[in-house]
């Protein structure tokens, strides 16, 4: 893709607007669709993309097709059909590439892949890693598995959203490793959550304690990123849910299984979080498990050592 291609993205959600957003600021023509009308038009009205009443016809005619969604099964619902409407699939040119930027089950990906070769048409699977204000400023770390020949023809999409671009290796492997760090990252988590609270019951201010631990070996992504800005703050708004950490989660968990790797700590994992969306409200933000751990130690991680509750 030495020119620009024509592109088609499906999946307007708190990742995809800003993504398709930047790839349409940095001038490739696009077609846009999302499962929300009202994000849909305020995605036109923003950036002059083209409206598509379906998936299938933000793909038609486009040479790569992005999906941002939930989950594999949604990928695979849009890409392949259902009882409802056609799938992307029906549409788009033998050559073409579907670049699914979405945290999809791996072994999913694969057997998607060979349904698609059937068809002549290309997948990738290129998760991302960073949240919402790297894929605003085009820094997101993209895990991209597949063809390297295939690969290398989205770079002018990758130089656009991502800071940093792995090529990870087979089909899928992008997708597992994705779930991988996710696993790895909530685990750091709930882990920095749990000493911090243990050091705000023998009276260590939770902020002091959390500078101290960003001097030393024990710090990680959630100490040095999370804490102040999201649970400190009180704000727990880093924009990923914490329905869709669980399932990040699940799939990590039930990857392991199914390679037959011991993975007892990332099974322990996986039911702790599971738990905690359990006790919280719907809509929870992923950050919002600390309050899971506050409410079972009696204390609250605040600014200036709020008082037990």
């Amino acid at each position: 893709m030495e020119t620009a291609p024509r592109i088609g993205f499906v999946g307007l959600g708190n990742m995809g607007f800003p993504m398709a957003g930047r790839l349409a600021e940095a001038g490739f023509a696009m077609s846009v669709n999302d499962l929300s009308p009202e994000v849909q038009q305020r995605f036109v009205e923003k950036h002059g993309a083209s409206s598509a009443g379906s998936p299938a016809a933000a793909a038609r005619n486009c040479e790569l097709v992005i999906t941002m969604l939930p989950d594999g099964k949604a990928v695979q619902r849009v890409v392949l059909g259902d009882n409802r409407e056609a799938g992307m699939a029906e549409v788009m040119a033998p050559g073409s590439i579907l670049l699914d930027m979405s945290s999809s089950a791996p072994l999913g990906t694969v057997q998607l892949g060979e349904a698609l070769k059937e068809r002549g048409i290309h997948l990738v699977d290129a998760p991302v890693s960073g949240g919402v204000p790297k894929a605003k400023d085009g820094t997101l770390a993209i895990i991209a598995g597949g063809d390297s020949a295939v690969v290398q023809r989205c770079r002018p999409v990758f130089d656009v959203l991502g800071g940093r671009i792995f090529h990870s290796g087979p089909l899928g492997s992008g997708h597992a490793v994705k779930a991988l760090n996710n696993m790895l990252s909530a685990a750091g988590l709930i882990a920095a959550a749990e000493v911090l609270l243990v050091g705000r019951r023998f009276g260590v201010e939770p902020t002091v304690m959390n500078d101290i631990l960003n001097a030393s070996t024990g710090r990680n992504n959630s100490t040095e990123n999370k804490m102040e800005r999201y649970v400190f703050s009180r704000s727990f708004s880093s924009g990923f849910s914490l329905d869709l950490m669980v399932k990040d989660l699940t799939t990590a968990a039930d990857l392991s299984r199914e390679l037959g790797v011991p993975a007892v700590l990332s099974q322990t994992c996986r039911e702790l979080w599971a738990a905690a969306r359990a006790s919280l409200t719907k809509g929870a933000d992923h950050t919002d498990v600390v309050r899971f751990f506050e409410q079972l130690a009696g204390v609250r991680l605040e600014k200036r050592g709020v008082d037990d509750e």
